[in-house]
């Protein structure tokens, strides 16, 4: 008898599940979608606020463009809205090349300046102000008693310059020693009284020394009258500075000897030993900066002046000239002399 056949064992599989308290996590597809949420809402609020900054003619030429741009790009221009571009091309009407107007929240209106008119108007307004200026000085000569019998050794006169202020020398009353540049002890407080007053305006310095006539025994050779000029000068800069005058405000220190005398008749005359000072209009200092100023005797008398003046005017081109001759050396009323 044959023997049964043998049975297949199967296999025993045992599942088990495992269970998780709460819910589970559901991976990390939701911070994909919100970090495209953030990216589109901050897109969204740029791009509103560029349409908000942006003025109308510029939205106008973006606007052209999205509706035709090869035209846009054909015609030059940043757009059609747009007339700063260089380019030929660009404002309202696409089939014009010049003369665009650019289209903005803010017309700007054009201003036509006057440049002479401008200028006429400045030096109006320097020569009053210089004007001022010489009666501060007198005011400040009559307040101090000290000063009182030194009035009658300044002058004050309007020059095409700006203001000169003039210290002459008297016989009996000289502002240094014979042949030196010690400063005498009223012509210092006067020149620092005088430093005081010069600091309360813009207006540069210039600052010329004169001698008479009279020659040292050396002649020019040695130490003259052109370092003597010039020592003087430049004592009376250490004294206004000494005073209160800033040291950026002198522009220039001149020794002229006794090349412009006052008193051309008597060169030998006390009054031709004085210190000037320049209180320079805008229009005297650019010209003396540009190095092209019109040479004219600054510390000559009016009549003198002025005819050097007509005379370097005469000889300028006529296409040069300034439209009005500029003014002769005049003496302010009521000024001391």
């Amino acid at each position: 008898m044959p023997a049964a056949p043998e049975k297949k064992v199967q296999p025993i599989v045992v599942k088990r599940i495992k269970k998780v308290a709460g819910h589970g996590s559901h991976g990390g597809a939701w911070k994909i979608a919100y970090a495209d949420f953030v990216t589109a809402m901050m897109a969204f609020f740029l791009l509103m606020w560029l349409l908000g900054s942006t003025t109308k003619g510029d939205l106008q030429g973006i606007a052209d463009y999205f509706s035709s741009p090869l035209k846009v790009a054909l015609s030059g221009g940043r757009g059609s809205g747009d007339s700063s571009s260089l380019i030929d091309g660009g404002g309202a009407d696409l089939t014009r090349t010049v003369g665009q107007v650019r289209r903005g929240d803010v017309e700007s209106q054009n201003r036509n300046i006057n440049l002479q008119a401008f200028k006429s108007d400045q030096a109006r307004r320097e020569r009053q102000e210089l004007l001022a200026l010489s009666k501060r000085v007198e005011q400040m000569l009559l307040s101090n008693p000290r000063l009182a019998d030194i009035r009658s050794q300044i002058r004050l006169e309007l020059t095409p310059d700006g203001l000169r202020i003039q210290i002459v020398d008297e016989q009996n009353r000289p502002m240094y020693d014979t042949g030196s540049a010690i400063v005498k002890d009223y012509m210092r407080e006067l020149l620092r009284s005088i430093g005081k007053v010069l600091n309360d305006v813009p207006n540069r310095i210039t600052i010329s020394g004169h001698t008479d006539s009279t020659q040292y025994g050396s002649g020019e050779r040695g130490y003259s009258n052109w370092e003597l000029s010039s020592d003087r000068a430049n004592a009376a800069r250490r004294e206004l500075v000494a005073g209160g005058m800033q040291e950026a405000k002198v522009l220039r220190v001149l020794g002229l000897a006794a090349a412009l005398p006052l008193d051309a008749d008597h060169p030998a005359a006390a009054v031709n030993r004085r210190i000037s000072l320049i209180v320079m209009n805008a229009e005297a200092v650019e010209r003396t900066l540009r190095g092209d100023r019109i040479e004219m005797p600054a510390d000559a008398d009016a009549a003198q002046a002025a005819g050097a003046v007509q005379q370097a005017v005469e000889a300028v081109p006529a296409e040069a000239k300034p439209a009005s001759p500029p003014i002769a050396p005049i003496s302010i009323p009521g000024s001391l002399r």
